[in-house]
């Protein structure tokens, strides 16, 4: 149950009515009209804008029109006030029984209170982390895991049909930067020094890897030239790495539905097929052109290439597909495979992107966009940096990658739920500070504690309630007098309460998951807050003497459990039931 979307239906109905009743004229458009908390909680519960949007397609003054609807709103018996405000914003007040029912809507709902149906079963794939397949992640991948996984979760939750799908990045010189590594290391395993030179990778990761070739090929490549074992090398190394990387994802809480390969997309026809397509679009060309920002003419050097022509669907210059020499630039097959994506029958794609991808989202979005007919919207989110600090100093060494630190480094310092909560405590395009101190210190300024700390308190009134013999079921508790959460600071509560379906589908519309997190510790101010209050005012306490007002307020703060293990879950955080 959406209590702001329910208000909006009555809002809707009254306006109705005024244009049944010849107040307002036919034919309005009433998609704008919005219902929503006020910025302010002391104007009110809620705030409508239906008489600032109406106002010009009905040619009367906003006020009037507020008037009229104040007047029609406050005859519901779920209205305790509608007052008009400014120009013509109208807010209102719900009486107090209805916040006091939405306890009961909770319990009654359980954990499928605040999902929703938005979604409509619509296909949407989740392209997220695609690190290259050439060491163990980093932390600058983490947060991308996380934001790309709470992001499908989000999404599942609203109503969408979610895959979560990898692109291995195995096509490019990487990989063979990395067999040469490899190759070092199975060179090392026979006892010889390696030569790890300028170029490849040092990290130790690579020595069960040396290892392992060793035990498959034994001596036999030793003695050959890169031509006889680069290409089966690089597969090996290749494979052992995405082995490494699905077990750093499993550390995390991350499960892939897909792994799609660049490789695959090679000598496979399904890059010309997709460039075929725009050519029968009028959009590949073959063109020069001009210099990048900041060359001249000296160091410039304009070649004929093969053109898509991305400013027809919304960029700011056309993308080289094909190199002079007849190779594919990196872009070529990232067409091809968003192009897969589209024929797949995929009605949404959202592609999780590092920052250092800045420059892509135009081109990538024109390609989808040529490919699709417009048909399939692509949204790309940046993650920008983690900065990592620990005791007080810039944390950035990881002997085991050589020259970073591993998301396994992270996980095994603060464990997987922490690592999750505090990615999603700043918006994807935001930069991140990862304090390892502060993530685990035990106070209000930490948000992971202080979420999973509600929780925890939660717990234990109902622990302490079953101690007493009471029936904390929530069937029970759903039955029991509301009438008895009267006091300002519960009815706060709950009305934090009503707002998370509305929440969950604002975050899932604009795919911002970290809303969630945002929301959980705003839940969870509200809870400390009456608690805290409690410690003066008794009569605020969760346990009662009296046993009925004591059911009651018990069915409160079991309403805010729901809601909490609800949003936890999204993020892919396991909530705490004791703190020790």
């Amino acid at each position: 149950m959406n209590l702001f979307t329910e208000i909006r239906t009555l809002v809707t109905a009254e306006l109705g009515a005024m244009t049944e009743a010849g107040d307002l004229p036919a034919g309005l458009d009433l998609s704008a009209v919005a219902v929503e908390p006020p910025r302010d909680p002391a104007h009110g519960d809620m705030s409508t804008n239906a008489a600032m949007v109406l106002a010009k397609p009905s040619g009367k003054p906003p006020r009037a029109i507020a008037e009229a609807l104040a007047t029609r709103l406050a005859a519901d018996p779920r209205i305790s006030s509608a007052e008009v405000a400014g120009p013509g914003f109208l807010n209102l007040r719900l009486r107090p029984a209805v916040w006091q029912g939405m306890v009961a809507t909770i319990l009654q709902a359980g954990d499928a209170y605040g999902r929703s149906t938005i979604g409509a079963g619509q296909k949407v794939n989740v392209e997220f982390v695609s690190a290259n397949p050439t060491g163990p992640m980093h932390v600058g991948h983490v947060r991308g895991a996380v934001v790309g996984d709470a992001l499908a979760r989000l999404l599942a939750y609203a109503g969408w049909n979610v895959t979560r799908e990898y692109y291995i990045n195995d096509g490019g010189a990487q990989v063979d930067v990395l067999a040469r590594s490899a190759f070092e290391r199975y060179r090392e395993a026979h006892g010889l020094e390696p030569e790890i030179r300028e170029g490849l990778y040092p990290g130790d990761y690579l020595i069960p890897v040396g290892e392992a070739l060793k035990e498959k090929y034994g001596d036999s490549l030793l003695d050959k030239g890169e031509q006889y074992w680069l290409s089966d090398v690089r597969e090996f190394a290749t494979e052992m790495m995405m082995q490494m990387i699905r077990e750093d994802l499993a550390a995390l809480g991350v499960e892939m539905d897909v792994y799609s390969s660049e490789k695959a997309l090679y000598g496979t026809g399904k890059i010309e097929a997709a460039l075929d397509r725009l050519q029968e679009m009028d959009l590949i060309y073959e063109g020069v052109l001009e210099p990048p920002k900041g060359k001249t003419p000296e160091d410039w050097e304009p070649r004929e290439q093969t053109l898509f022509r991305s400013t027809a669907h919304g960029d700011d210059v056309d993308r080289p597909v094909k190199k002079s020499d007849g190779s594919w630039t990196y872009f070529a097959p990232d067409i091809a495979y968003h192009y897969d994506k589209v024929t797949r029958g995929f009605d949404q794609l959202i592609d999780i992107f590092g920052a250092d991808h800045g420059g892509y989202v135009k081109r990538m979005k024109a390609a989808v966009a040529a490919l699709s007919a417009g048909r399939v919207p692509l949204d790309i989110k940046l993650i920008q940096l983690v900065k990592l600090w620990k005791n007080g100093e810039p944390f950035k060494m990881s002997k085991r990658a050589g020259t970073y630190v591993t998301l396994r480094d992270v996980v095994e310092q603060v464990g997987a739920d922490v690592t999750r909560f505090v990615m999603l405590t700043r918006k994807n395009d935001a930069a991140l500070d990862f304090d390892f101190d502060k993530v685990l210190e035990q106070s209000k300024e930490n948000p992971v504690f202080y979420v999973q700390y509600a929780n925890a308190r939660i717990n234990s009134v109902l622990r302490k309630a079953r101690e007493q013999g009471m029936d904390v079921a929530d069937g029970t508790l759903a039955t029991a007098d509301l009438d008895r959460l009267d006091h300002p600071a519960e009815i706060a509560l709950i009305a934090k309460l009503a707002e998370w379906p509305r929440l969950v589908e604002i975050a899932a519309r604009t795919n911002e998951p970290h809303r969630v997190a945002f929301y959980l510790h705003e839940l969870a101010s509200e809870l400390h807050g009456l608690w805290n209050r409690g410690n003066d005012e008794a009569g605020l306490r969760f346990l009662q003497d009296d046993p009925v007002v004591s059911q009651a307020k018990i069915a409160l703060a079991r309403a805010v459990g729901v809601v909490i293990c609800a949003g936890l879950g999204i993020l892919g955080v396991t909530p705490v039931e004791e703190m020790r």
